[in-house]
């Protein structure tokens, strides 16, 4: 089966490598010719657990490969899946469409014979009508489908996500797509992994769906933690409590300093402006948003009382920039609201993170230091932030890590360590929700 993946992005490129790995002839095509040539070179541009491997398997193997040039693949092509990215619209907040429409213009022209055009990309509900449309002008004598397959990718685990979902969703009009995708998946049926397939609108908002709930997960345990520190209760505690109710489960009820990266807060805004174009209530999902935001803000604050109410000529650490572990995504994580605002108040950042520290300092303020040790963001602190509980800081020895620091003042905003090893190890240790 031969597919092409318009777009090398975090979709793209992890959902052609593991087609590709599922034993189809894939093509990766990016406008970007640098990008392209870097691919092509084994340079994978962002980070993956298993991704370069991947990657580099099946570039040998001849099942993988990358071009700038739609026109030479497309007309061949089973399946055409645009993955291209889905931006907040400035202004707005909606999902801004124009690469997925450019794309279906510039498909178009190079149909050849019988074709399912695939919205892999998060899009509004009635973007895959659109995208019919669009290519019926450009050529009315096309013979294809539009199809919508919404991806469910965690990033960290992205790879064994696409390989043992929970579940497949295809949104399809005919059995003739219907027949083509589910024969691309067939290698998933020998893990019994289940397909739901609908119509194009159902599958469109279920991405959305599924990741506003998420969300909603997120900021109800957050606030909760709010909640937890007023009446002295320990949210660790009522999450368990929660979690072993199988209604509910444990799973997204992690209190911390918000939520952030390329999906949750930019679906989550997607989502509202498509039930008000309807004019629909989402009241909801407006809230998830607002208690995000006060979540980050109350963190702020959480750190400014911790070196004494004023963070003016304080040295603050930081141990992790990225939204989450196990990625390179700097896209609105919490670190991009709170650290601004405590330098912009006088505080002085030394900062490291595994993996992203190449992408926030284009995102974060200059001023910003970078620590390549995790221990040297201690040195002459004032206080230390940990702000992404990646594996690394887990394991830390606090008492070689406060040896050097000005005050030995632990801000925990992910409860990776406990106030009995920290108390131990002579830090004043504060964290969310306990």
């Amino acid at each position: 089966m031969r597919v092409v993946m318009i777009g090398t992005g975090y979709v793209g490129l992890v959902s052609g490598a593991c087609f590709a790995e599922f034993g189809a002839e894939v093509t990766c095509v990016d406008v970007d010719a640098a990008k392209v040539a870097r691919l092509k070179a084994g340079q994978i541009p962002i980070y993956e657990p298993g991704l370069e491997a991947l990657v580099a398997k099946n570039v040998r193997e001849k099942r993988l490969t990358f071009t700038t040039e739609l026109g030479n693949v497309a007309g061949a092509a089973d399946l055409v899946f645009v993955a291209v990215g889905t931006p907040s619209r400035r202004g707005d907040g909606h999902a801004d469409l124009t690469y997925v429409y450019d794309a279906a213009r510039q498909l178009a022209q190079h149909l050849r014979g019988y074709t399912v055009i695939v919205d892999k990309s998060t899009v509004p509900v009635g973007t895959a009508r659109n995208v019919a449309r669009l290519i019926r002008e450009a050529n009315p004598q096309a013979d294809f489908d539009v199809a919508s397959n919404p991806e469910f990718l965690r990033e960290g685990a992205a790879i064994s996500d696409f390989m043992r979902p929970d579940r497949v969703v295809i949104g399809v009009e005919s059995e003739r797509a219907e027949k083509l995708l589910r024969e691309l998946y067939r290698p998933i049926n020998l893990i019994e992994a289940p397909i739901l397939v609908t119509d194009l609108e159902s599958a469109e908002l279920i991405k959305y769906a599924a990741n506003a709930f998420l969300a909603t997960k997120i900021s109800f345990i957050n606030e909760m933690s709010t909640l937890c520190e007023a009446v002295g209760a320990d949210v660790h505690a009522v999450a368990k409590g929660m979690g072993m109710d199988k209604r509910i489960g444990p799973k997204f009820l992690h209190a911390g300093p918000g939520y952030g990266g390329s999906c949750f807060p930019k679906d989550t805004q997607a989502l509202v402006r498509i039930a008000q174009e309807h004019g629909v209530s989402s009241r909801i999902v407006e809230t998830v948003i607002e208690v995000n935001a006060a979540q980050k803000a109350r963190m702020i604050k959480k750190i400014r009382d911790a070196v004494g109410g004023n963070e003016a000529g304080k040295t603050i650490g930081v141990l992790g920039l990225t939204f989450k572990p196990e990625t390179d995504d700097m896209r609105d994580a919490p670190a991009l609201s709170i650290l601004p605002a405590l330098i912009e108040k006088g505080a002085t950042i030394r900062a490291h993170d595994p993996q992203g520290m190449h992408e926030a300092k284009s995102m974060l303020p200059s001023s910003v230091q970078y620590c390549d040790d995790p221990y040297a963001v201690f040195a002459g602190a004032d206080a230390v932030v940990l702000m992404t509980e990646w594996n690394l800081y887990r394991g830390m020895d606090l008492a070689r890590a406060g040896a050097g620091m000005r005050a030995k003042v632990l801000v925990d905003l992910r409860n990776v360590y406990g106030p009995a090893a920290t108390t131990a190890a002579g830090f004043a240790y504060s964290c969310v929700g306990r």
